[in-house]
This record gives C-alpha cells, structure tokens and sequence, in this order.
C-alpha cells in the first residue's frame, strides 16, 4: 500500500519560488487502478516524479507498506517495488533491446520471453531484440519498449506516466490490454496518469490533479460523470482527441 501525506513542492525557478504541489495526501490499496487526470501544467508528472525520487519535496512523507521512504534514492525506491515509466522515456547508446529487458528484469531473459514483452507493447519482437536503445528508435517505439521495461519485472507499484503518448492506436490497445490484465490479476497497485477516456474508464478510482491540489478523488463511477460534464482542460473529454 502506498500513502503519500502532506507532500509539498515549491522548486526555485531563476531565485523564485514556484509552488507546484499544495499539500497532496492520498494511498493506493493493494491491487488497486488509481487514474490520475486534470489540466495539462497541473503538476501530474511531478507528482509521479516525487513518488520515484525523481525529485525531492520540500515536506510531506511517502510510504509504502508503512515504511517511510520519503528520502530514499531512485535505486531504493525500486527495490522497495515500484517501477516508473518516464512521460518521455531516456536512451542508451551501446545497449541492446534484449539487454536492457534483462536488466529490467533482473536476469537474464530468453529470447522467447523478450519477443512476448515487446509483442505485449505492440512491437514486432524479433526485429528488435539487437537494435540498440538509441536515437534511431522513434519516441513511440521507446516509449513502448519502456513499458516493456516495467512489465518485464514484477513490482508492488507500476507508475506509468501518459504511456498513450506518442503511440497508434493499434499499440495503445495492445497496452489497454496489458494494464487489464495487470488489474485483474491483482497482483501490483497501478497508478496511471492520462488524459485518455480508455484508460480513465479502467480505474477503480479517479484522482483529478489542477494547479497542485487535489481537487477531486473518489470511485469512478462518481468523479467520471464530473468530468464528462465540466470543463477540467482535459483532452479526454474532447471527441477529438479519443483513440
């Protein structure tokens, strides 16, 4: 279970103080599909940041399993079972696809099992299993092999941050499918943060993140009609914009 309580950021922007996240407090259950949604700026990816140790904040705890990991570092936080997938995820010159699934996951991986996490994301596994993770693969491609990454390895908490950006709509069902299975299986807590009215209809429950607060965090069924009927700036509520 995580719990997150009271979490403050104000980071220094040229010497002056921004505030980005206003006393946030809220847990994830075992098991459990937290969608996290709002305005885009709202401060949802430095949110998931605070929560890998990413970056620092100024107050507030974070546990999990009731063991405070506030100042833990980015390593421990991820033998402590979270994994993290990057909005824009980074590259690695030198390193092959296959490596860095092995890595991910903490042994080394078949061949077998590699071509079903790239399969699992969309990508035609075995052409892929040599390249190297670097600027010749698209922003698509590595941020489905991200997602790979994280699915490669068994964790207590997944933090996926918009992993529909950047990928066609063939793949993003693909990883639909993906994080229905996860959910079902019960066996990781899920936080996903979209703007993406598939992904929000999954959740067990919505968290609507605007200007650093919370402004909203219930079960689906009661903060999804809000949003269908109120101008959050959010994408999803948009016709144009679903996938």
């Amino acid at each position: 279970m995580l719990e997150v309580k009271n979490l403050v950021f104000h980071p220094l922007d040229n010497g002056i103080e921004k505030s980005i996240i206003e006393d946030i407090s809220f847990s994830v259950e075992d098991g459990e599909m937290l969608v996290i949604t709002g305005p885009n700026g709202g401060g949802k990816s430095t949110l998931a940041k605070l929560l890998m140790g990413i970056e620092t904040p100024d107050s507030g705890k974070i546990l999990m399993d009731g063991v405070d990991i506030t100042d833990y570092s980015i390593a421990q936080r991820a033998n402590a079972g979270i994994g993290f997938a990057f909005q824009q995820p980074p590259r690695f010159k030198g390193m092959t696809v296959k490596r860095l699934l092995s890595l991910a996951a903490g042994y080394e991986l078949t061949e077998k099992k590699c071509c079903d996490y790239l399969s699992g994301v969309g990508l035609c596994a075995r052409e892929y299993l040599d390249r190297e993770v670097d600027n010749t693969l698209s922003g698509g491609e590595m941020k489905r092999l991200e997602i790979a990454t994280v699915l490669a390895k068994k964790h207590k908490l997944c933090i996926f941050d918009e992993p529909e950006a950047g990928i066609d709509l063939w793949s993003f069902s693909m990883l639909v499918k993906q994080f229905e299975q996860l959910h079902r299986e019960k066996e990781e807590s899920l936080i996903l943060i979209s703007h993406q009215e598939r992904i929000i209809q999954m959740a067990d429950r919505i968290m609507v993140v605007r200007d650093g607060r919370i402004t909203a965090l219930d079960q689906k069924d009661s903060v999804l009609p809000k949003l269908m009927n109120e101008d959050t700036g959010c994408s999803c509520m948009n016709p144009a914009h679903k996938s």
